[in-house]
C-alpha cells in the first residue's frame, strides 16, 4: 500500500477522470494508493479539506496557510488556527513556512507566519509539513529556535544533502516528489539515495509536478505510485518493500491519520 502524503484535493484538474473525484480517486486506489493527506494552504480552503477528510475513509487533511497564500500585511490568527486544528481528521500542521522565490518582499510577514504555525504545533502535538523554497537558513534556523519535541516533514524536498541532513538531525521527515523524476535532478536523486530509510515519504504534490513521463500534465494522486516505482529502483530496493516503508513512516509521522492496512 502506498500513500500520497502530500495532495490537493480540492484543486485537481479532473478532465481525465470525467470531472470525477470519485473516479480519481478510484483510479489511485486501483493504482495501489490506499490513503490521501489533503493539504491546507488558506483559510479559504480549511473547510474545503475538511469536508473532504469526512467525506472519505481514506482521506486526512491539514490545516494551514501557504507562505504565498497570505493576505498581504495579515499574519494568520493563532486562534484560528487553534480553532481549526480541533478536528478530528485534522492531522497536521500546513503547509506553512517560507518562499522567497516568488515574494522576497514579504520575507517578515512569512516568518511571522511560520513562527505562528510552529506554536501552534507547540500547543497541539501535531507534526507541521514545511514548504520551503531559497529560504534554506530562515527555515533551519526557525526549526531550530522552535525546538518541538514532535517530528514534521518538509515536503516535495527540492535542496541538497546539506540541508537534509540538517533537517533530519532535527528529527524531521524528507517528502520526495515527481520532481525527482526529472532529467535535471540528479543532485535530487543523490538526496534521494541518501534520506534514512525510515525518514523519507513519497508524494504528489497534485495538481502540480507530474513526474515523468506525465510531465507537463496535470497531476493527479494516482502517479504516487510512478514517484514511488522511480525511487524504489533508485534506491534499489522492491516497490513492495518502498512501499510498506514509506507508509509505515507516514503512520509514524503522522498518528492521527486514519490508515487502514492489511
Amino acid at each position: 500500500m502506498l500513500v500520497d502524503s502530500h495532495c490537493h484535493l480540492d484543486r485537481l484538474d479532473l478532465a481525465a477522470h470525467g470531472g470525477s473525484l470519485d473516479a480519481a480517486l478510484d483510479a489511485a486506489r486501483a493504482h495501489g494508493v490506499g490513503h490521501f493527506l489533503c493539504i491546507g494552504v488558506s483559510a479559504d480552503n480549511a473547510a474545503a479539506v475538511k469536508g473532504l477528510a469526512e467525506q472519505y475513509a481514506d482521506v486526512d487533511c491539514s490545516v494551514g496557510v501557504h507562505p504565498l497564500d497570505l493576505q498581504p500585511g495579515v499574519a494568520p490568527a493563532l486562534d484560528w488556527l487553534l480553532a481549526e486544528l480541533n478536528h478530528p481528521r485534522v492531522v497536521a500542521i500546513g503547509e506553512t513556512g517560507l518562499d522567497y522565490h516568488y515574494e522576497p518582499e514579504a520575507a517578515e510577514l512569512q516568518r511571522e507566519a511560520f513562527r505562528l504555525h510552529l506554536e501552534a504545533a507547540r500547543l497541539t502535538g501535531k507534526p507541521v509539513i514545511v514548504h520551503t523554497r531559497e529560504a534554506r537558513a530562515d527555515t533551519l534556523a526557525l526549526l531550530r529556535d522552535a525546538a518541538l519535541p514532535q517530528s514534521g516533514v518538509l515536503h516535495c524536498f527540492t535542496e541538497d544533502w546539506e540541508m537534509a541532513k540538517a533537517a533530519l538531525d532535527l528529527g524531521f521527515y524528507i517528502s520526495l516528489s515527481g520532481i525527482v523524476t526529472f532529467r535535471n535532478a540528479e543532485a535530487l536523486r543523490e538526496v534521494a539515495r541518501q534520506v534514512p530509510v525510515d525518514r523519507l515519504l513519497v508524494e504528489t504534490d497534485s495538481p502540480y509536478l507530474a513526474p515523468i513521463p506525465y510531465r507537463g500534465r496535470p497531476n493527479l494522486p494516482q502517479y504516487v505510485r510512478e514517484v514511488a516505482e522511480f525511487l524504489a529502483a533508485l534506491r534499489g530496493v522492491s516497490l513492495e518493500a518502498f512501499a510498506e516503508q514509506t507508509t509505515t513512516n507516514f503512520q509514524r509521522l503522522f498518528p492521527l491519520a486514519h490508515l487502514k492496512r492489511g
